[in-house]
């Protein structure tokens, strides 16, 4: 049963100063009580023990603090961790730690289910239920953090907003948890040590543009021919190649910093010389790298990873052209918790 009662998270330090002060206490519990729900990531009121049990039995009484739980955590066998997080009203999204040996990357969730329609993808098959708020972002990210510490005996490093859900349509409680993240009153991360991973909502990029992000920017693109693109990803009809590179133009011309695209090469679909030409062309657009991906099947048959050599001529003719490329290998596919895979099989 969902509780009634406001979750206290919800609030801004501020209200929760005015929220004192309206029941004659002092401003500065507040302050403390914040402190408490980002900095320290209590998710009980009596864990507050700078508090009084009377202020704590009023806090219990007007609000409750809706966290995560981590229901599920599976181990692969390369060291990748995959959590079921189960929300307050039981709804489950799956987040990842990705350990290498120079970094622990977090890859989150901000959404259940997710908006569009990749064919490619076994979120895309589970539909958007509802978009996360900022503290059950922020949560996937402190049970990482715990995780890369107990596991791999080193603090999270990096996190990637690519796990189950499009980031730009949930843009503001996105951007809400990033604060979050960033500020020296939650956990301190600097943000360029985050990125962003969007299929591409043009509208959207040129507001972060706008907004003057920090963090990092990377476009699912896949093909840089418009049909191809379209029967991959068909929400892309809406949100052309056209718009699409008119909207990186925007973002470099106001931030100065390179795109990312994450490309997959499959079998029969985008490994011919026509797909490698039209991927070297948009990348001279604007300053990018490539991150060419290995193939994670969902089951379907339709889609197959590329023969070596097709990954092969696509990094040749990128080179060629002094395009950085790189080849990211999947990780925690034995857990199915590699890019594409988070469906919520448990």
């Amino acid at each position: 049963m969902i509780s009634e009662k406001k979750d206290i998270r919800a609030l801004s330090k501020e209200e929760l100063r005015s929220f004192f002060e309206s029941i004659g206490d002092k401003a500065f519990r507040g302050s403390q009580v914040y402190e408490w729900l980002w900095s320290k990531g209590s998710h009980s009121f009596d864990e507050m023990t700078n508090l009084s049990k009377e202020t704590r039995a009023h806090l219990n009484e007007n609000f409750v603090i809706n966290h995560i739980k981590v229901d599920t955590l599976q181990k692969s066998s390369d060291g990748t961790i995959k959590n079921a997080v189960k929300l307050h009203d039981n709804l489950v999204v799956e987040s990842v730690l990705i350990p290498t040996k120079k970094r622990t990357t977090a890859c989150v969730s901000s959404q259940v289910g997710c908006s569009l329609d990749c064919t490619f993808c076994a979120t895309a098959r589970l539909k958007r239920m509802r978009n996360l708020n900022p503290d059950e972002i922020y949560d996937q990210v402190v049970a990482i953090d715990k995780e890369s510490r107990l596991y791999h005996d080193k603090p999270l490093s990096n996190i990637v907003f690519m796990g189950m859900g499009e980031p730009l349509m949930n843009y503001k409680n996105v951007l809400e948890s990033i604060d979050k993240i960033t500020s020296d009153e939650g956990l301190g991360m600097s943000p360029k040590r985050i990125t962003v991973s969007t299929s591409g909502v043009p509208k959207m990029i040129k507001k972060l543009a706008d907004d003057e992000v920090k963090f990092h920017l990377a476009v699912s693109l896949h093909s840089a021919i418009q049909e191809t693109r379209e029967q991959i990803m068909p929400f892309a009809k809406n949100f052309t190649l056209t718009d699409l590179r008119e909207s990186l133009e925007y973002w470099y011309n106001k931030t100065k910093r390179k795109i990312t695209y994450e490309y997959i090469v499959w079998k029969d679909i985008n490994d011919k010389r026509v797909d490698i030409e039209a991927l070297v062309t948009f990348c001279k657009y604007v300053p990018c790298k490539v991150n060419i991906i290995e193939y994670n099947p969902i089951d379907d048959g339709h889609f197959q990873q590329a023969p070596s050599r097709a990954i092969d001529d696509y990094i040749e003719a990128l080179e060629r052209d002094r395009i950085p490329v790189t080849v990211r290998r999947s990780r925690g596919k034995d857990i199915d918790a590699a890019c594409g895979q988070l469906a919520n099989k448990q």
